[in-house]
C-alpha cells in the first residue's frame, strides 16, 4: 500500500528544468498600506525604482540568452540539414529558433518599457520631493500635530 504523501513519479520534461534563480537584489515590493506620508511615499517610489532597475538588468540578461539560443538553434538546424536527416527535424528546430528570436525581440520591447518606467519613477520621486519636502520639514518640525488634509474644506 502506498503512502498518500509520497509524490508520484513524473515523466514530464519540466523535471529537468532548473529552478528559478532567487532575486539577488535587495529591492522589496512597495507596501500598499495607504500610508501617504511624505517619507513613506518617497520610500515606496525608491523601492519601485530599485525593483524596476533590477528587472531591467535581469530582462537584459534573459534577452541576451534567448538571442544566443535562437542563433544556436538555427545553427543546429543547419547541421541537421547537412546530416541529411528528415526535414521534419530541420523544420522543428528552425521553428524553435524563430520562436526564440521573436521572444527576444518582444523582450527588448519589454526591457525598453521597464527602463522608461524606471526613469519616470525617478522623475516622479524628484517632483514629489520638490513639491512636498518643504511642507514635510515644516510639519515634522512643529511641536504640535497639524490637521489632516481636507480639515479646512
Amino acid at each position: 500500500m502506498s503512502d498518500d504523501t509520497t509524490p508520484a513519479p513524473s515523466s514530464g520534461a519540466s523535471d529537468n528544468l532548473p529552478a528559478p534563480a532567487p532575486a539577488s537584489g535587495s529591492a522589496q515590493p512597495a507596501a500598499t498600506d495607504g500610508d501617504n506620508r511624505y517619507k513613506a511615499v518617497q520610500q515606496k517610489l525608491k523601492s519601485l525604482a530599485g525593483a524596476l532597475d533590477e528587472s531591467t538588468s535581469r530582462l537584459g540578461r534573459l534577452r541576451s540568452r534567448m538571442s544566443s539560443n535562437a542563433d544556436r538553434a538555427q545553427t543546429l538546424a543547419a547541421h541537421i540539414s547537412d546530416a541529411d536527416l528528415d526535414t521534419v527535424f530541420v523544420e522543428m528546430t528552425s521553428a524553435v529558433s524563430t520562436a526564440l528570436g521573436g521572444a527576444a525581440l518582444e523582450l527588448r520591447r519589454l526591457l525598453a518599457t521597464a527602463e522608461d518606467l524606471s526613469s519616470l519613477t525617478e522623475t516622479t520621486r524628484a517632483g514629489h520631493s520638490k513639491y512636498y519636502s518643504a511642507l514635510d520639514e515644516v510639519r515634522t518640525g512643529r511641536k504640535y500635530r497639524t490637521p489632516k488634509p481636507g480639515f479646512f474644506n
